[in-house]
């Protein structure tokens, strides 16, 4: 019997992805765990591994490269050594591809996504064929890929199409973002603004130790790179996270879902890049030290603008920080980061003006702005998180010390 190849859910919330490159050919002998082809899911591209053996039939009309392909959708069979494959794709059930229950964000594994078993296509949305690496220069390039004209075989875009075009200067992207970034990226922002009932409480702390203690850490580094402030940060939070099990929990169909006592706590990190905002999960701040935080966030951060990061790594936090310091915010709203239950908004350090005693002295401070679900938690545990947040910023050495 014939095992259709299926489009699997890469992310809790993906309906559809581009099918990006088939990485065996038709006729090819395959094995369980064996890679199948390449899919770009939500904000990555993914290696889709099989789950079953036989030799690999690709039917003339299979989706090509740059296809829209549903969820669900079956792309191919792996059939017997004299088998044929069957004439007909069935028909689209996505649900035959969620890895489990339809109220439970999946969670990707670190390698490869499994290709599930069942179903096939809706009228696709065509892309210019292109290689993964041409994509990636052309994210770092700023070049508009796909209104380029391929050199490779049968019209293929190849980096040399990418480069070339970047010292023509004739095809420089002009455009907000990739089309299915920004699409993921509007659908989860909507959602979570329909969706929530989300509060957003503001306030600052005393950023003097703060400076300090970076400054420190600049003049002692040597030749290393120092940590930054957003690691610093997310330490912090991770350390007084520990203490607030309702902000790390979620709202499902069920109601309020607590983390298990030993759950991890991992926290996401919003990056700003040419296709839009891109949010990696660090794992475990609280337990890493500064230092490998800072190659950790610099690692992750530098893959996400160029497109490299897996499902996994954007997968599995229970707190999302995003920082607009750096572009000289105070305090903004952030919108939640589903299926978190809160989010963190960090605001620029600037000087002020701070009345001690009966003086006014220059003081530092920076803007926090905690952006919650009231169906999850209330004001009042968000308040005290918050609270404590601005006792760890105040007293950084004392925290990363304990």
């Amino acid at each position: 019997m014939a095992h259709p190849i299926q489009i699997p859910r890469l992310g809790w919330s993906m309906e559809e992805g581009v099918f990006v490159e088939w990485l065996r050919a038709d006729g090819d002998t395959i094995e369980p765990g064996d890679v199948l082809f390449n899919l770009e899911g939500e904000k990555a591209i993914q290696e889709i591994e099989s789950i079953d053996a036989g030799v690999l039939r690709i039917p003339a009309d299979a989706p090509a490269e740059g296809d829209t392909v549903l969820v669900g959708q079956v792309i191919g069979w792996l059939c017997a050594e004299d088998e044929d494959p069957p004439a007909e794709f069935p028909a689209v059930d996505s649900a035959a591809a969620d890895d489990g229950p339809p109220d439970t964000p999946p969670v990707p594994s670190a390698g490869p996504v499994q290709a599930a078993v069942a179903t096939a296509p809706a009228p696709p949305t065509r892309r210019p064929a292109s290689s993964p690496r041409a994509r990636r220069v052309a994210s770092e390039l700023g070049v508009e890929w796909t209104t380029l004209a391929g050199s490779g075989r049968n019209g293929r875009i190849r980096e040399r199409d990418v480069r070339a075009a970047a010292e023509s200067g004739a095809t420089v992207s002009s455009s907000t973002g990739s089309p299915s970034v920004r699409g993921v990226i509007a659908e989860r922002m909507l959602t979570a603004s329909r969706d929530t009932a989300a509060v957003t409480l503001t306030t600052t702390a005393d950023a003097t130790a703060l400076v300090s203690l970076r400054k420190q850490f600049q003049a002692t580094s040597g030749d290393e790179p120092a940590p930054g402030y957003n690691e610093i940060l997310l330490k912090l939070t991770a350390i007084v996270l520990a203490g607030h099990p309702q902000v790390r929990s979620s709202w499902t169909a069920t109601g309020v879902l607590a983390p298990a006592g030993d759950a991890a706590i991992d926290i996401g990190l919003a990056v700003d890049t040419d296709a839009g905002l891109v949010v990696p999960v660090i794992r475990d701040p609280g337990g890493a030290t500064l230092k490998s935080l800072h190659q950790d966030v610099a690692d992750l951060a530098d893959r996400a603008r160029t497109r490299q990061l897996t499902a996994a790594e954007m997968s599995g936090g229970v707190f999302t920080i995003t920082n607009l310091g750096a572009h000289g915010i105070d305090a903004f709203t952030p919108i939640l980061n589903l299926p978190q239950a809160a989010i963190l908004g960090i605001g620029r350090i600037r000087e002020v003006p701070v009345v001690r005693g009966e003086e006014i002295v220059p003081g530092t401070e920076i803007s926090l702005s905690l952006t919650f679900d009231h169906r999850v938690l209330d004001g009042a545990p968000a308040a005290k998180f918050l609270a404590e947040l601005v006792r760890a910023i105040e007293n950084p050495g004392a925290m990363l010390a304990g």
